[in-house]
């Protein structure tokens, strides 16, 4: 089993800020938002009615034909896998070396509650016959594995919001393990829903600032009062570093290490004790010390409870001097992509030393000693990097990445 990391060169995404990886790392830096007011008439009526939807539709990328084979969780996880083995430079690696692995914490579920109103309304014979292949929570990884001839494995983390980000670690671990050479890893998340935005409102878990909703998801800030929910998806390219250097593919970062843990605490209470342990797993897993961690990209999501939780979970793991960012006050919360987005932001992060800034924070708690970056990005060198993705049910995961060597 090898210790050694893998090397980052391919990305790709689709998310609330743009329809590729380039033009969301843009917004990303730029502070831009990507919280808008949900317009349909189901909306009128709830407590809830903002949301982070896709900037660029799925529908504009994809054949008109097969996107109408593909739930839209799947469609964006096909949008994402496309760009990012484009940017890595279609590598040419033997299918049964190459795996994929495609976290999301829903999967089809709006096929599944759109055809569950088809069965009501019209009758068993009017459900679609691609129902099931469109429902299935392992859709989008398969029709990853589809598309790129991959036979070494096409694997689904469903671990609520931490699974993009576990997706990115089982990756780290197929390389380590010797079961691949290159493995296409990450998240993806549809469903925004008059059912999800009522669950989530009655658990008072989403913001209601239903008027601003450009200043509605304010991680950090005294005024937060919940997430706000978004879709999308983000995948890396992960491959074995002499595989990448022997067809001298660029490389922009490297998974150092990974970190994953479990509660066994509560089902959507975060415990401090297992997420310190999921970083400090990932700090040792890459050989690196605490002091040796310039910046931190948080799963912050804007609820009062969570953000105070973790801040000071990553002050006991890493310490509070590195800059901390929480990219899900422009993107809303992407749930089972969040980590891979997060992921995909932190290797950028440290490949072009830049930062991006937290919107919405106002009046930072009192409570949180954190060093939160706000305004504008802030620029410097990085020499490694924490990001973090917890889930529903005592998820937790930490990504450790460092520049190309």
């Amino acid at each position: 089993m090898s210790t050694t990391g893998a090397v980052v060169t391919g990305l790709g995404a689709t998310t609330p800020l743009g329809g590729d990886a380039a033009s969301t790392w843009a917004g990303l830096v730029a502070g831009e938002n990507g919280i808008r007011p949900i317009e349909e008439d189901w909306a009128v009526d709830f407590p809830v009615r903002l949301a982070a939807r896709l900037k660029v539709e799925p529908t504009e990328v994809l054949d008109r034909v097969q996107a109408r084979r593909l739930d839209r969780c799947q469609q964006v996880a096909l949008v994402a896998a496309r760009e990012a083995w484009a940017h890595a430079g279609r590598p040419e690696v033997d299918p049964e070396r190459l795996a994929v692995v495609v976290g999301t914490g829903t999967g089809g579920a709006l096929t599944m509650l759109g055809q569950h109103d088809v069965l009501n309304a019209s009758g068993s014979r009017r459900v679609s016959p691609l129902t099931i292949p469109k429902q299935m929570s392992n859709g989008p990884a398969a029709w990853v594995s589809i598309e790129l001839g991959a036979r070494a494995g096409a694997h689904t983390p469903v671990s609520a919001c931490a699974s993009g980000a576990e997706a990115i670690a089982m990756g780290l671990d197929l390389i380590r393990l010797g079961r691949a050479d290159v493995v296409v890893a990450g998240g993806a998340e549809a469903c925004v829903h008059p059912l999800t935005l009522a669950g989530f409102a009655q658990a008072r878990a989403h913001s209601t600032r239903n008027d601003e909703p450009d200043r509605a998801s304010r991680p950090f800030d005294t005024g937060r009062d919940g997430f706000v929910i978004g879709e999308g998806a983000a995948l890396l390219v992960l491959e074995r570093a002499e595989f990448a250097a022997a067809r001298s593919a660029r490389v922009h970062a490297v998974l150092a290490g990974s970190g994953v843990t479990s509660d066994a605490h509560h089902i959507t209470a975060g415990s401090p004790e297992g997420q310190v342990r999921a970083m400090r797993m990932a700090l040792s897993s890459a050989g690196l010390a605490p002091g040796q961690v310039a910046h931190v990209n948080a799963h912050a999501t804007s609820t009062p409870v969570g953000d105070a939780v973790e801040a000071a979970s990553i002050t006991e793991a890493v310490g509070p001097h590195p800059a901390v960012t929480a990219t899900k006050s422009m993107t809303g919360h992407l749930f089972g992509a969040a980590g891979a987005l997060g992921a995909l932001a932190t290797v950028l992060s440290v490949r072009d030393g830049v930062i991006p800034p937290t919107r919405n924070v106002d009046d930072l708690d009192p409570g949180i000693t954190l060093d939160v970056v706000t305004g504008r990005a802030r620029k410097g060198p990085l020499p490694a990097a924490l990001t973090n993705a917890f889930g529903f049910g005592g998820h937790n995961v930490s990504l450790a990445f460092t520049p190309s060597p």
